[in-house]
Order: C-alpha cells, then sequence, then structure tokens
C-alpha cells in the first residue's frame, strides 16, 4: 500500500510544479533575448575584417541556446539545496578570481578572461549569482537578527573578498554591482536603516582614497569625460558623444534595422558590446527604446513579485539579489549611453554581445523560476 501510495503522489508533486511554472517571465526572458539577437545581428552585418558575418550572431545563439538548458536545469533542483552548497559555490569562485590575476587574458588593460578551448570564462560574471546565492544563506540565517551593525560583518567580509578580486583586475564597474546587490539584500533582509546609512557615508568618505590611490589613468579619464563629454571629443569623449548622437539622430521611429550611420560609418566604438544600446536606439527610435525599456521592467517587475510569493527567505533574498543585480546594470548600461551614467564595462542583460553574461543571466532566471515553482509549501 505505501508503494503504491507514493507511485501515486509523484505525478501529483511534478504536476503541482509545472503548473507554478511562471510562462510570463519566460516569455519576457525570451523576447529579451530575440531582441538582443536582432539588434547584434544588425550591429554585426557587413563589418570588416571579419570572414563570417555571422560569427557573432552564431556564438550568441549557441550560448543562449545552453544557458537556456541551464535554466531549466536549475529550475527542476530545488533552490533549497543550494543552501548546503553555497560555501563550496563561494570558495571554487574566489580561487578562480585568484587565477585571473595569475593566468588571465589581458583585453583591453585588464584580465578578467582564462581561455579556455573556444570559450574564455569570466569568473567576475559568475560571481554575481554566487555572491546573492551566498548572501542569501547568510542573510536568512539571521532573519530577525540584524539590530547590530556587528551583525552585518559576515555578510559585508563575504562581498569584499571577490569585490577586491575584481577591482584588482582591474573591473570597477562589476565591483560596484557587487554593492548594489549587499545594499539591496541587506535592505530587504531587515538592516537598519542608520546601519546602511552608516555603510554608503563610509563609502562616500573613503571616495577621494580610490580616486588619487586606486583608480587606474583611464577609470577616472571616464568620470572626468562623464561630467564633461565635450572635453575630449576626438579622444576620451568620443565614444559617449558618438553614443548620444546615434541615439538622438534616431528620432521617434528610428532609422530601420541595419541603417546605422554610427555603425555603418565605424563611428561608435564596442557598438555591439557595451554600446549595444546606443544601435538599437537609433534603428529602433524613442518608441523602440520605450518599448525595451517596457521589458525590463515587466522583468524585474515580475522577479520582485515572485520573491513575495516565495515560501521562505532564502527565496525571497535570491530573488531580491536578482532584481537587484539586473536594475543595476541596466540603469548603469543605458544611462551611460546617454550620459547620465559614466561609462563603464557593464553589459545591457540579454542585449549586449558576451557568453559569459549571457548565461549568468539566464541561470539566473532559472533560479528565479525555481522559487516561483516552489513559492507553496507541497503538503499531503
Amino acid at each position: 500500500m505505501k508503494l503504491k501510495l507514493k507511485l501515486k503522489l509523484k505525478p501529483k508533486l511534478d504536476r503541482r510544479l509545472i503548473r507554478n511554472f511562471d510562462y510570463f517571465l519566460l516569455l519576457t526572458v525570451l523576447a529579451l533575448c530575440a531582441t538582443g539577437t536582432l539588434t547584434l545581428y544588425s550591429a554585426t552585418h557587413g563589418l570588416e575584417g571579419i570572414a563570417d558575418p555571422l560569427h557573432f550572431v552564431k556564438r550568441q545563439l549557441l550560448f543562449c541556446g545552453i544557458g537556456l538548458l541551464l535554466m531549466l536545469l536549475i529550475a527542476f533542483v530545488d533552490y533549497i539545496n543550494f543552501t548546503n552548497w553555497a560555501v563550496y559555490l563561494y570558495g571554487f569562485n574566489l580561487l578562480l578570481l585568484g587565477l585571473v590575476l595569475l593566468f588571465g587574458e589581458v583585453d583591453k588593460g585588464a584580465m578578467r578572461r582564462i581561455p579556455i578551448g573556444f570559450f574564455d570564462l569570466q569568473p567576475s560574471e559568475i560571481a554575481k549569482i554566487v555572491i546573492i546565492i551566498s548572501l542569501a544563506k547568510l542573510l536568512a540565517a539571521k532573519e530577525g537578527q540584524l539590530s547590530y551593525f556587528r551583525d552585518l560583518l559576515p555578510a559585508l567580509a563575504a562581498t569584499a573578498l571577490p569585490m577586491v578580486l575584481i577591482f584588482l583586475q582591474p573591473d570597477l564597474g562589476t565591483s560596484l554591482i557587487f554593492l548594489a546587490i549587499l545594499m539591496g539584500m541587506l535592505y530587504v533582509a531587515g538592516a537598519q536603516g542608520q546601519h546602511l546609512g552608516a555603510l554608503i557615508g563610509g563609502g562616500l568618505a573613503v571616495a577621494p582614497l580610490f580616486w588619487f590611490y586606486l583608480l587606474e589613468g583611464y577609470q577616472k579619464d571616464r568620470l572626468l569625460v562623464f561630467i564633461n563629454p565635450e572635453m575630449d571629443p576626438v579622444d576620451k569623449g568620443f565614444q559617449l558623444l558618438q553614443s548620444m548622437i546615434g541615439i538622438g539622430s534616431g528620432g521617434l521611429l528610428g532609422k530601420g534595422p541595419m541603417n546605422s550611420t554610427q555603425v555603418r560609418l565605424g563611428f561608435l566604438p564596442d557598438h555591439y558590446t557595451d554600446m549595444i544600446f546606443s544601435v538599437f536606439g537609433e534603428e529602433m527610435g524613442y518608441i523602440g527604446a520605450m518599448a525595451l525599456l517596457l521589458l525590463y521592467f515587466f522583468l524585474i517587475y515580475r522577479i520582485l513579485w515572485i520573491s513575495t510569493q516565495a515560501k521562505d527567505q532564502f527565496g525571497t533574498l535570491l530573488c531580491c539579489g536578482i532584481a537587484v543585480m539586473f536594475t543595476f546594470q541596466v540603469l548603469i548600461n543605458i544611462g551611460m549611453t546617454i550620459s547620465i551614467m559614466p561609462v563603464t564595462g557593464i553589459p545591457l542583460p540579454f542585449m549586449s554581445y558576451g557568453n559569459n553574461a549571457l548565461l549568468v543571466n539566464l541561470i539566473s532566471i532559472g533560479f528565479v523560476l525555481n522559487v516561483a515553482m516552489r513559492r507553496h509549501k507541497i503538503q499531503f
């Protein structure tokens, strides 16, 4: 009798999980991936010096497919297991970040990737989801026990270690994402307002030290150009000015796919990576840009909604950390293309060309789907 009971219950459990699958979130992500791939095709079609005109698109589609499979795999492995694996994931990621500094491939003055055959591993991207899992575990264990500043120290230390290693690559943009994730998750976990204020105040107080002793020359130039793009229009301010020209020239309806003059005339550096929103804005215009922003709004709203439905604090914090990560990257990337944020190397989620970022973004969505599928405690 017991054996028969178990055999009957298992299909019931599977149906419950499938019924809770968030198809709205999945469709939003697929729409963003499709938009990103089409924009990438437009941004790279006909580029000189590339034997295969579809090289970037093919790789993006390949890793999109791999990422979707990983997303579904993550979604169907109960997320509570990751509380047990968090320490090992954290330690392994620290090892990878250390290996980057020793054996990383230099690209544009920074060591961020470890070449592995046809794929360049970028541990700083993996570190984003690892730190979210690690902080979710730490803060969930202290639920209702964050009354004193000392209660925040484990989370601060856990964030500082990978953040310092990433800053040393140097990668200021990604390290700032860690700060945003930390502050967002501390707030959701119930940290006191005065303690968060103290952290922000402390960060502002040490900012001059970063400026004079830690920032590289090109990083200082980016901040100065952000304040005044006209200070060096043919060199340091060139990319930012060309980005704004492209978006502005798109007008209301845009110039249409593959009609970006900034791309065709070679005026916009990094047009298929960090500056892909400039290409999209020029070709799709104001209406297209607003539609893209609306997709991102739906994405982040849905993740936050799922966080409110999670069955435990770990699931809530996991979703909130992912929502903060996406929000920060979207705001910074789009903001820098229109000169309301400093230029950094932060990609636009699901749009910018970048295999590591795409995989991590899709894996992150897998965790959110996982929490959504298990948002009700299953009882028999």
